[in-house]
């Protein structure tokens, strides 16, 4: 068996609607995680996300590559999506019963890694329940320590955009490699994995439904989606 948690970041799109009908449809629950300024241009969208029973985590406001800005900086990226966060769970009627938080592109901080972390701790952010990702990787790169969520497998279909030579072949390929440069194998049995998705409507234009298209390839080769979990502080 092969067992992975969804995560999908920079909501709120266009699509965002359509991605979570699918997900509902196969009875998948995802982090979705959220990046502020989208979520003020898509409001109605990510109101949808949650009212269907998506966790909604934070994201950043404007997604910057967190080792460029400053500790302050840093911080106030992440309280000022949080203050959006907020309401929207409020509008939404819908408990924030959990607040995770990934970086925007995985950048830690660099220099300021150590003090986000701590930041991240103190502000009682929620850790992804990640203890059955045994990979020596995941341990050796201290991510079964750290409070943000990062993932084993992203799909990197956003690097389909037009004038790329990036295709949607070669995610396919990214999902069947048995031996990938990074990571581990997604459809190597008794993996567990956390995934990466992105809600971006620039690929929709050029892959219409391609969140089918590829969860739907997971979902034909075993994979089973898990609720996602947190662990207790």
């Amino acid at each position: 068996m092969i067992t992975a948690i969804l995560t999908i970041d920079d909501i709120a799109s266009k699509n965002t609607p359509a991605i979570v009908d699918y997900l509902c449809d196969n009875g998948i629950k995802a982090v979705m995680f959220a990046w502020g300024e989208m979520v003020e241009s898509n409001y109605d969208n990510a109101v949808y996300a949650l009212k269907k029973g998506m966790i909604v985590g934070n994201h950043s406001y404007s997604h910057p590559s967190f080792s460029q800005l400053s500790l302050e900086e840093c911080i106030a990226e992440i309280e000022k999506c949080e203050q959006i966060l907020d309401k929207l769970y409020k509008d939404a009627g819908v408990e924030r019963r959990y607040r995770p938080f990934r970086f925007p592109y995985g950048d830690k901080g660099g220099a300021n890694k150590e003090a986000l972390q701590k930041y991240l701790a103190e502000k009682n952010f929620d850790k992804l329940d990640d203890r059955s990702i045994t990979y020596p990787w995941w341990k050796g790169q201290c991510l079964d320590k750290d409070i943000d969520t990062f993932w084993t497998f992203d799909f990197a279909e956003y690097n389909i955009r037009k004038g790329s030579d990036f295709t949607s072949e070669d995610v396919m390929k990214r999902i069947k490699d048995t031996a990938p440069a990074t990571g581990a194998p997604l459809l190597a049995d008794g993996g567990s994995h956390i995934i990466l998705l992105h809600a971006h409507d620039e690929t929709e234009e050029l892959v219409p439904q391609y969140y089918k298209t590829y969860l739907g390839c997971l979902l034909e080769n075993g994979v089973k989606f898990t609720e996602p979990g947190f662990i207790a502080k």
